[in-house]
C-alpha cells in the first residue's frame, strides 16, 4: 500500500510539473524536481526502484515538456536537453540517502532540501558556462554566470522547500491513516 501511494505522489509530481508550465505560475525553477528525487530515495526500500522511478519521472516529464509544450526551441525530437541536469538529480537523490534514509525529520527534510537547491544551482549554471557562448571561458565568466543566475535561485529554494514538504507530509501522513499489513 505504501509503494502505491509512493508512486501515486510521484505521478502527482508530474502532472505538477508539467501543469506549471501550462498554466500561470511562479518564474523559473518552481519546480517538484528536487522534490521527487528526495522523497524518492526515502520512500522506496528498493534501491533500484529508489533510481528508477524519479529518473523515469524527471525523463518522461522532460519528453512532454521538450517535444510538445517547448518545441519551438528545438529543431527535432529531443530525448535529453542537459546530462547536467540529470547528473544533478542524481546528485539530489544521493542527499536524500545520505541525509534522510536513515532517519528522517523536520530539520533533515529542510537540510536536504536547501542542499538540493545549492547543487542544482552549481551545477546548471556551470553547466550554462561550459557548454554555452554566453560568458568567457575563464573564472571571471564562469563568476559572472553564477551572479547572473542568483535571481533564479530564490525560486529554485522555494520551489524546493515547498515540494518537499508537501510530498514528504502527504506520505507521512497518509501512511499513518493506511495500516500495514502486519496490523490488517
Amino acid at each position: 500500500m505504501k509503494l502505491r501511494l509512493a508512486l501515486s505522489l510521484i505521478a502527482l509530481a508530474i502532472i505538477t510539473r508539467l501543469s506549471l508550465n501550462l498554466l500561470p505560475h511562479p518564474p523559473h525553477n518552481f519546480s517538484p524536481i528536487a522534490a521527487m528525487g528526495l522523497f524518492g530515495a526515502v520512500a522506496f526500500n528498493r534501491k533500484w526502484l529508489a533510481i528508477l522511478v524519479p529518473f523515469a519521472a524527471l525523463f518522461i516529464s522532460d519528453l512532454f515538456l521538450n517535444n510538445v509544450i517547448y518545441s519551438e526551441y528545438f529543431s527535432s525530437f529531443t530525448l535529453i536537453t542537459s546530462w547536467w541536469l540529470y547528473a544533478a538529480f542524481g546528485l539530489v537523490m544521493m542527499i536524500g540517502w545520505f541525509l534522510l534514509k536513515e532517519k528522517t525529520n523536520p530539520s533533515r527534510i529542510i537540510a536536504a532540501s536547501l542542499l538540493s537547491s545549492g547543487v542544482f544551482f552549481l551545477i546548471s549554471n556551470f553547466s550554462t558556462w561550459l557548454n554555452g557562448t554566453m560568458y568567457p571561458h575563464n573564472g571571471a565568466g564562469l563568476m559572472t554566470c553564477y551572479v547572473a543566475g542568483l535571481p533564479f535561485l530564490s525560486n529554485t529554494v522555494l520551489g524546493d522547500l515547498f515540494f518537499t514538504s508537501v510530498l514528504f507530509g502527504a506520505y507521512f501522513w497518509a501512511a499513518r491513516l493506511i495500516p500495514s499489513k502486519q496490523e490488517a
